[in-house]
Order: C-alpha cells, then structure tokens, then sequence
C-alpha cells in the first residue's frame, strides 16, 4: 500500500515538473503571426471611400408641359398613384396618374363661363339683326317720302310761291331725315359689330381655354417614353418622390428611366484626399450586394468646388467613377466600395501600419525581433501597409504590437528625427496655405 502511494506520488511530481517546463518554454516562444516582415515591391498608394451606383445617362419621365399660349395656370400637381419603383417597363406602359381635382373644376368653372358668353353672343347677333332690319325698313320708307316730296314740288310749279316753298321744304326736310337715319344706322352697324368682334373674342378664348384644359388632362395619365426600369426622382431634401408628393411647372419629373448599361460610382472624398485624385485614375469597385465580384472603373470626375457635410463642418467633393463595361445585376443606389489608385511606386520598402507606434513626441517607431527599437521616416500610405524612407531593409522581422518590456529594446535611428522633423513641418506650410485659399478651391 505504502509503495503504491509513494509511485503515485512520484508520478505526480514528475508530471507537474514537466508541465512547469513546458510552460516555461512556451511563455519564451513568440508564435510567428506575432512578427511581419519588411516588404519590398510594387507599393499602390489607394483612397477608400464609400459611395453608391447611379446611371450615367437617364431619360426622365415627365408630367404635362404647359406650352407658351395656353391660358392654363398651376403651381403644383399631387402624384395620385405611381408604379413601384424598380419596374421593368416597355414604352408607352403606364408609369403614374396625377391628380385631375383642380383642373377639373378649372374645366368646369371654363365650361359654365363658355356657355354664358355663348349665349350672350346668340342674343346679341339676334339682337342687331332685328335692329337693323328695322332701320333698313326705315330707311326705305324715308326714300319714299323723299321720293313723295319731289313728285309735290315738282306738281306745284304752277302753284302760288307760298306753295311752291312749302314744296321745297318738306322736301329738304325728308332728305335730311334720310341722311341722318342712313348715318345713324351706320353708327349702329358699326356699334353693333365692335361687340360682337369683342364678345366672338372672349367666346374664342374661353373656348380655347377649354380645349387646352381637355387636352392636357388626358397627359395626366403618364406613359413611359423609353423603355427601362422605372427608378424614383429624389427631392432635393434627398427623399423618393413617390404617391403624395407634388410636382410643378418648374421640376415636371415624376420618376426616371436610368440606362443601365453605363453606372457611375458618385462618393465623396475629404478635402484632404481630393488633392490627390486626377480623372484617369483606375479605381477598383466592389459591390455590397455581391462581395464575391468586384469591378474596375476610372476616375471620371472630381468636383472643383466642395460641400458640407450634413451636421459637421467637413468639406468633401463630389467623385464620379465610370464602372467599366456593364453586369446586368448592377443597380442604381447600391452601396460600393472604391479604392482609387493614386500612385504606384516601384522597389518599394513597406511595412503593415499595425507595425508602426508612436511616443508622446510623434516620431515613429518599429520594434525589430533582435531587439532594436528603430525610428524610422515613413512616406505615404494605403489602407494596409506604409511606406518606409529610411530606417529599414527588407526581411527584417518586426513585431506588430508592442513587446514585452519594450524597454530593453536598443534605440536606433536618432540620425533621421531632424529629417523626420523637417517633413512635418513641410507637411504643416501646405495644410497651412490650403487653409487660406476660398473655400471649395482646390
């Protein structure tokens, strides 16, 4: 029993020495995806940024223009019902209704106006022609009592001269009853077709008021011009327009038909990256929806003058990529990610960021694995790796966080804190002088 004990316990004492070794050894060793090496090769200097897919070209789909000459006035028309948006359309298939309230009771108040003035006009021609024909029966009459009045003077040349005078004057006097209806009747007929000339003209326009109203609202019914996939109108609040929302005379688009087969990527660089963006440059594109592919574009255009961003005193620009060829699963407002290429350096000596710490004096470091704490002048960078001036060589092993008792590394590279120094400062006098020109100047 005694012996039994003493080798289980022996046992257990050897065990636990073993382990105290092992794990003694295993705290010394480092594992190897604590270290990276020091690259040298081709080092691309990239933007990232965020942005999304619109179509380069579009047709929009509008409501009814109001053509110089009609006499038809509003300011805004209610979308009364709209095809949901991201339907595939042939030309001429339905797209939206507006709503015909107002311009319905515009046509109906012009259609009741139209009927008065057409009356009034009926009764005014019926009107004159009864009055003229009563002063052309008068005048004919007169003609024979002028008539009469020559025949009795011409009979009394052989009466006293009291007679004969007499003669004449019934005579003058019929004459000039003649003259004055003839010029009266002038006056009439001449009053008489002023009216009418002005109440035809009232009835023409009201009637064509009518017709205008009539034939724009069957253009209250919108059909699509093109085919295409029907893609809703953003305000400028950045909202859909959709059922509910108003257009007017000014802004007629009730929704658009993007082309599908030429996409842009539109995002928005800050104002101290855009200095460094050139149309031409080749940007590589990856899709949200699909990050599986991913697509290549160029640099289209970039904005020369800035905007602020919504709740921050920011300044971005506006960068449009042309996405190269066309994928028929590509969307307008998909979400994209888009590395610029801005340059590309040949022989070049980098690092991983992770790699790179600081002190409170901002001169940068990297921890070697033989135990050297090395300043070193860092040039530009990407989203992964740095570029290294001076400092390093190639495949020197270097820690990626902070070693243990970093303060036992030997110090190395003092030489470059002036030149280090002399760059940030360079780097200090251009911020300084970018800050001085207008804003969205670049």
């Amino acid at each position: 029993m005694k012996k039994t004990l003493i080798v289980s316990g022996s046992v257990i004492l050897i065990s636990f020495i073993l382990l105290f070794a092992v794990n003694r050894i295993g705290s010394k060793r480092i594992p190897a995806e604590y270290y990276a090496k020091v690259l040298k090769g081709q080092f691309e200097i990239s933007v990232i940024s965020a942005g999304e897919l619109v179509p380069e070209r579009s047709v929009d789909i509008k409501g009814p223009e109001i053509a110089m000459g009609r006499d038809i006035r509003f300011f805004s028309i209610k979308i009364q019902d709209l095809v949901p948006e991201g339907v595939v359309v042939k030309e001429g298939d339905y797209i939206a209704t507006l709503d015909r309230t107002d311009l319905n009771n515009s046509l109906k108040d012009a259609q009741d106006l139209l009927t008065t003035l057409q009356t009034a006009l009926n009764v005014k021609l019926l009107d004159t022609a009864v009055v003229l024909n009563e002063l052309r029966d008068g005048i004919k009459n007169q003609r024979f009592t002028v008539q009469e009045a020559e025949m009795t003077l011409h009979n009394s040349k052989y009466e006293p001269l009291p007679t004969i005078r007499q003669a004449e004057i019934e005579l003058d006097k019929a004459r000039r009853s003649l003259e004055q209806q003839l010029r009266g009747y002038t006056q009439v007929e001449a009053q008489n077709k002023t009216d009418i000339v002005n109440q035809t003209y009232w009835v023409n326009k009201v009637s064509r008021r009518v017709r205008d109203i009539e034939e724009i609202l069957t253009e209250f019914t919108i059909k699509a011009p093109s085919p295409g996939m029907v893609i809703y109108k953003r305000e400028w609040s950045g909202t859909k327009r959709k059922v509910g929302s108003t257009i007017n005379p000014f802004d007629r688009v009730v929704a658009t038909l993007p082309d599908l087969t030429s996409m842009l990527s539109k995002t928005y660089i800050n104002e101290i990256d855009v200095s460094k963006i050139r149309t031409g440059q080749n940007v590589s594109i990856t899709i949200d929806a699909f990050p599986k592919k991913s697509y290549n574009g160029t640099v289209s255009f970039v904005a020369n003058v800035g905007e602020k961003m919504l709740n921050t005193d920011d300044k971005v620009f506006e960068i449009q990529i042309k996405v190269a060829g066309s994928d028929p699963e590509l969307r307008p407002s998909m979400t994209t990610g888009n590395k610029i290429i801005v340059s590309s350096v040949k022989n070049a000596v980098y690092i991983p960021i992770e790699c790179v710490q600081a002190g409170i004096d901002s001169i940068p470091y990297v921890f070697t694995k033989k135990g050297i704490k090395q300043i070193v002048l860092l040039g530009e960078s990407n989203e992964k790796y740095v570029q290294i001036e001076k400092g390093l060589e190639e495949g020197t092993l270097l820690y990626l966080n902070n070693p243990e008792n970093p303060e036992k590394f030997r110090l190395e590279g003092k030489d470059l804190v002036r030149e280090i120094r002399e760059k940030e400062k360079a780097k200090r006098n251009i911020a300084g002088m970018n800050r001085k020109k207008p804003d969205g100047v670049l």
